[in-house]
């Protein structure tokens, strides 16, 4: 429902303006994804968990389908760095999760599970994979990134501040593996 409201407030003035154009001028509409939202929403800390463990579990089980389908090199490489860096992520956030009884969830969000289903049925299956990593390391940096700053847990705001990290790295890894 967030991300449904945030992609409305995106969304909202463009549509407005597109309705302007009485002149007959064509808008080209835009892939708008959550790395379009320009500053971090305030969430709550089970919101966090919740959108951060479905970050997790696709870049995880998106790298076991590359180690299992590609044959390139990079894209193997890229596949093993991110399920690495993922299961660490994971298990940083299981752990501050049970000390405030907000257990990550083991299953994949909407948006995500919808990834990993097109992922899983493509026939360009490694120009897919980078460009859903692109998606969801920039996603995953935004959420991290905001709520490093402003999160509403102590206990949250340093696994945050880590995975940002990570996201940064990985996002790095993912522009030298082309």
């Amino acid at each position: 429902m967030r991300r449904f409201l945030a992609k409305t407030v995106v969304l909202l003035p463009a549509l407005v303006l597109a309705g302007c154009g009485g002149s007959g001028a064509r808008v080209q509409s835009a892939s708008v994804t959550p790395a379009v939202i320009a500053s971090p929403v305030m969430i709550s800390a089970a919101a966090y968990v919740a959108t951060a463990s479905s970050i997790d579990l696709y870049e995880m089980q998106s790298a076991q389908l590359a180690l299992q389908r590609t044959q390139d090199p990079a894209t193997r490489a890229l596949a093993e760095t991110l399920l690495s860096a993922h299961r660490g992520t994971s298990a940083q956030l299981s752990y501050a999760g049970r000390r405030l009884n907000l257990l990550p969830s083991a299953s994949l969000d909407a948006e995500h599970l919808s990834m990993l289903n097109a992922l899983q049925a493509t026939s360009d299956f490694d120009n897919t994979y980078r460009a859903q990593q692109a998606i969801v390391l920039q996603e995953g940096l935004k959420l991290h990134e905001g709520y490093a700053k402003s999160g509403d847990s102590p206990t949250l705001r340093p696994i945050a501040a880590n995975a940002e990290n990570v996201m940064r790295a990985n996002l790095q890894a993912l522009r030298g593996s082309r």
